[in-house]
């Protein structure tokens, strides 16, 4: 089966202001590296999760591959088509099928508008829908599908009227309304209390399954990505050091940052608790990318060749050819 997203070698800079001092010195540019040379490909009906610690380059990720944020370098093609290139006007013609979903539902919802009035925005943005009772009823069909039931309850609701856990199933049901093949969930139940979010996660599962959705997740939490994601890909300092299936991954990680942060997940049988691996200092300033291994100030195992050699993703002798990790030891 042909992939529905394939990026290649993403590279996306925010370069910084010099001052009167460097202009007057002729100092090079400095630009900070959000994302630097990340691969990763997406099926239809599967979900891959993106999981990082903050600041990682995650949202920039996919705020890239939608062409939110313009990347530097690479390319990003959605079902074999070249987006990194197009002009605004057939790139606002493809966004109808690529969808993104908000962190914060309360923030990514007017406020002035109520629930029936945010859904029918995007099918009047991008005219279709017919008379206005057709509307409502694509628009009551959205909510149905999202869990919000009877759907005349919520029509007429302003966004302060409901929960969090609904607010951000009116956001889901926005995003559905254009028919995408593209999900990009961005922290989507980071937001909720715990008790909610389960009831997210499924409704996401289910969606992609039933509609065949490709979802792109971001998160932080690998107990949720190992539990919903086909695949995982970790990323470290606007890079990924790890992918594969999600059960190898949490199972049997390969790379010692991604071993640091299963260290830390609670485990339910508290008889393998296991002890945390404490990661000494913090990243590294993204203006100043470390030379070689970009994982190695911090890592437990690192050793001579790591400073001066940038290891590729590669699999493990005799392991699962899907399964890589950036790391010598591999």
């Amino acid at each position: 089966m042909s992939a529905l997203l394939e990026v290649s070698d993403l590279v996306t800079r925010y370069p910084l202001r010099r001052g009167v001092v460097e202009t007057l010195e002729r100092r090079p540019r400095l630009a900070v590296n959000a994302v630097d040379g990340v691969s990763l490909t997406l099926r239809r009906g599967e979900m891959l999760a993106l999981v990082g610690e903050s600041g990682c380059g995650k949202t920039t990720t996919a705020q890239s591959i939608l062409r939110l944020v313009e990347p530097t370098a690479g390319t990003v093609r959605f079902l074999g088509e070249d987006v990194t290139g197009l002009p605004a006007r057939e790139l606002r013609t493809l966004r109808r099928r690529m969808q993104l979903i908000y962190q914060d539902p309360y923030e990514s919802l007017d406020p002035r508008f109520t629930v029936a009035r945010t859904l029918e925005e995007p099918l009047l943005v991008h005219g279709e829908g017919g008379t206005r009772a057709a509307r409502r009823e694509r628009v009551a069909r959205a909510l149905e599908s999202t869990g919000l039931t009877p759907p005349g309850m919520y029509l007429e609701r302003y966004p302060h009227e409901l929960s969090g856990g609904q607010r951000q199933r009116v956001a889901i049901a926005a995003s559905l309304m254009l028919d995408p093949e593209l999900l990009v969930a961005d922290e989507p139940v980071s937001m909720l209390d715990v008790s909610v979010r389960a009831g997210i996660l499924a409704l996401l599962d289910g969606l992609r399954r039933e509609r065949g959705l490709g979802i792109l997740m971001i998160t932080h939490d690998l107990s949720t990505a190992a539990s919903f994601a086909d695949r995982i890909a970790v990323m470290y300092l606007g890079g990924i050091v790890e992918q594969g299936p999600a059960r190898q991954v949490v199972d049997n990680p390969l790379h010692p940052y991604t071993k640091a942060l299963l260290s830390v997940v609670p485990k339910r049988d508290p008889d393998q608790q296991t002890v945390p691996q404490l990661l000494a200092g913090e990243p590294p300033d993204p203006v100043a990318v470390p030379s070689g291994c970009r994982f190695h100030p911090r890592c437990p195992v690192a050793f001579d060749r790591c400073p001066v050699e940038l290891p590729a993703l590669r699999a493990a002798a005799g392991g699962d050819a899907a399964h890589q990790a950036a790391c010598l030891l591999v």
